[in-house]
């Protein structure tokens, strides 16, 4: 166990336990610690990280390394990926499905991708119930969280804490510049700021690199050494949370689980949950808020009837195509990030707004040999519709939770897939993308492809070998391809018709790690709203969820910038019912 004081006592009392330290327990935490009267135990289930002890995978801006090593996620999670058409729940596949568990959480280890969505999707969490979220009020959030290296204006914060930056295109490859290419001759433009005016266009990649080409992870941009130093912040890491406590209706705080197995409990006058679109809906299960026959069916006691609770789980559903390429297309710099350009164009569906759709333009697929070798088209559904759930199997901390994100299963997600499919190969077979690619095919990320993701000497090796295989061997490069990456499908054969395209995209369709939803905010007199717009939990007291989890729908964009929005935001909310309780007369932001 690492704290930066001494261990919580049983029944020490803080003002506020914020349960899970990732993006948003970080940024939570430091917000409210701000005030020195307030106390704050920061409680996070894995590893320490601070920018003096973060490794060289960690700091980098290539993210691959850090992503894929399993000792920085839930080792056993696994989730139902696509499945839930056509009378048939049992369709998809069952894989891995990586969250982070370290200090920071996804902010420590993600692809650094910083972009925060359309106005249409917090308009849209206002309309769903989520009063006080819509584009003009969380705008001013953004602005606060963010220190942009290459804008300013109206859009754009200067002073905050997160560093925020873009990959030159200058440094695009050739792979990236032949992409480009072909969708300057579809008419497409050139945009240059991503979280610029919204509009169709592709883009440099916006990322969370500060000047000296480093990740900024919220376990050292918010809590920064200078914060961790505060007398009223107490941070606890390698301590697992076992269940709220409750009395009655109250929360009073939580039993931890150090690494030693030893247990305690810590009291608090308010609760603040922060584990995730996953594990938040999991932990009030467990602690007795949920849908009151799956509960009663575990052992476990209800405390409070709230059937939302795991329900509303979104993704993003993505499949990729992929490219072998020559030498002069590859990228070459091994601490370069692998996506340097996006692509954002709306598919026309009906019901699906301007912008929904996503291409990743990737310039290299792995930081191994094969890797450099092969260029990536990964397309997602940027508004996707199909929800899913989290439900637990037992009422152990220890078991991870049963997800099904029955991806595709509305029926616009599966359409603007299909199609977005057939987009990219038309793609990777264009005049410009075909000068400096020798085979197109497709690529999903199959238990192979993870395996061989895993940093490692042997995967080091076994990689190289197979590399070198593929260039001196050009002749036999179709049937390594089919016998070792593709597990035997061709594009040719996938895209013949509709039938055969969707069984394809159900079972190797996975998500971008972008999950939401589970613990959504919305009114009171809705049945499946979990909490209300300042994120306390229906039903109790003293208790409330701050995370990706509240988000009533998905917005157009990678989540950790709009995770953090809410964690901005959330703290001045709970500053302002603070200050209005000890003075009715002040009034704050927000």
């Amino acid at each position: 166990m690492s704290s930066d004081h001494q261990p919580a006592r049983t029944g020490e009392m803080y003002d506020y336990l914020i349960i899970g330290g990732g993006t948003a327990g970080c940024t939570l935490a430091s917000r409210l610690t701000e005030d020195p009267n307030v106390s704050v135990v920061l409680v996070e289930a894995g590893k320490d990280v601070t920018r003096e002890n973060a490794s060289a995978d960690v700091l980098s801006n290539y993210p691959g390394k850090a992503y894929f090593n399993p000792d920085y996620t839930w080792r056993g999670l696994k989730a139902r990926l696509g499945g839930g058409r056509r009378n048939d729940p049992e369709a998809g596949r069952i894989a891995r499905y990586e969250q982070a568990r370290l200090l920071g959480g996804g902010s420590t280890i993600n692809g650094l991708c910083a972009n925060r969505g359309a106005p249409y999707d917090y308009d849209e969490w206002g309309r769903l119930g989520a009063t006080g979220w819509d584009w003009q009020t969380v705008l001013p959030y953004f602005r606060k969280l963010e220190r942009d290296l290459n804008f300013s204006g109206d859009l754009h914060g200067t002073e905050g804490p997160i560093a925020i930056s873009r990959f030159p295109k200058d440094d695009w490859t050739g792979f990236v510049r032949a992409v480009t290419t072909e969708l300057d001759r579809q008419g497409y433009q050139f945009i240059e700021d991503q979280n610029g005016i919204w509009q169709d266009g592709y883009m440099p990649v916006t990322a969370s690199v500060d000047e000296n080409g480093h990740r900024v992870s919220c376990a050292y941009a918010y809590l920064t050494s200078e914060v961790r130093s505060r007398r009223n912040l107490t941070v606890l890491t390698e301590t697992l949370v076992e269940r709220i406590t409750f009395a009655g209706k109250e929360a009073t705080g939580a039993i931890l689980r150090d690494g030693s197995g030893a247990t305690r409990s810590v009291g608090a006058r308010e609760t603040v949950l922060s584990c995730g679109t996953i594990h938040s809906p999991a932990m009030l299960m467990r602690s007795g808020v949920g849908p009151t026959s799956e509960l009663s069916a575990l052992g476990i006691e209800c405390i409070a009837d709230r059937r939302g609770v795991g329900r509303n789980l979104i993704e993003h559903p993505v499949i990729s195509v992929s490219c072998l390429l020559d030498r002069s297309a590859r990228m070459h710099n091994p601490a370069r990030h692998h996506t340097q350009a996006h692509f954002r164009y709306s598919s026309g569906v009906e019901e699906c707004p301007e912008g929904d759709m996503s291409l990743a333009i990737i310039a290299r697929s792995g930081w191994h040999a094969m890797g450099y070798r092969i260029g990536t088209l990964y397309v997602w559904v940027n508004k996707s519709y199909s929800q899913g759930s989290v439900r637990l199997s037992t009422g152990s901390a220890d078991v991870e939770p049963v997800i099904d994100f029955r991806m595709l299963s509305d029926e616009r997600d599966m359409r603007r897939l299909r199609e977005a499919f057939r987009y990219v190969v038309s793609l990777a077979q264009s005049e410009s993308v075909s000068r400096i690619s020798s085979t197109a095919f497709p690529a999903n990320y199959s238990d192979r492809v993870r395996r061989y993701s895993a940093p490692g000497l042997g995967n080091h090796v076994i990689m190289q070998i197979f590399a070198s295989m593929l260039d001196a061997l050009p002749a036999m490069r179709p049937w390594l391809l089919k016998k070792f990456v593709t597990e035997g499908a061709t594009l040719s054969e996938i895209i013949r018709d509709d039938v055969v395209l969707e069984n394809y995209l159900t079972n190797c369709v996975t998500g971008v790690w972008h999950p939401v939803g589970t613990c959504r905010m919305g009114e009171k007199n809705d049945p499946l709203a979990v909490t209300d717009s300042s994120g306390r939990v229906y039903g109790v007291n003293r208790l409330r969820v701050c995370d990706a989890s509240l988000m009533p729908s998905i917005p157009c964009a990678n989540t950790n910038l709009p995770t953090i929005m809410v964690a901005e935001r959330m703290a001045d909310l709970i500053k302002n019912e603070r200050a209005t309780i000890s003075n009715p007369n002040v009034v704050l932001a927000g």
